[in-house]
């Protein structure tokens, strides 16, 4: 049913719920995992840049990145199912739904931070602009 699951990550104690679950079901349908973390730029949100004096580097943007990964996947068991990590940069949402086409996605597992359809819609939750234009499923961990 689930040959490959995408589980994108912040980080957060949220995205390390949805990696637990992912890991459950990676399990149960022999998939594979593909961990993803993307990283904020200026340019994903503005079109261009602006750094009024303010500057990280794309290594440093890359180490931030590899950070989080490790940081998701600390204490997690994960060696009973294949996992890859892939690290990319731009605006998160438009890239986690680039990587459901391009790695041929089966199912999205992402952790929710709960801030409702209101308030979610006002931050531009992520997990909800994924939710909405996925062409797989998508399950949202709370």
């Amino acid at each position: 049913m689930f040959e490959k699951i995408l589980v994108p990550t912040d980080a957060s104690e949220y995205s390390r719920r949805g990696l637990e679950t992912a890991i459950a079901l990676a399990q149960k349908f022999n998939a594979k995992l593909v961990l993803l973390h993307v990283t904020h730029t200026p340019e994903a949100y503005l079109g261009y840049t602006v750094t009024y004096g303010i500057s990280v580097s794309h290594s440093e943007l890359e180490r931030i990145g590899q950070l989080a990964l490790e940081a998701t996947l600390t204490g997690m068991a994960h060696d009973s199912v294949p996992l890859t990590t892939k690290l990319k940069s731009g605006y998160p949402a438009s890239v986690i739904l680039r990587q459901i086409t391009e790695e041929d996605i089966d199912l999205v597992v992402m952790g929710s931070h709960g801030h409702g359809a209101l308030i979610g819609s006002m931050l531009g939750s992520v997990s909800q602009r994924v939710l909405a234009h996925a062409a797989c499923p998508v399950l949202i961990v709370k």
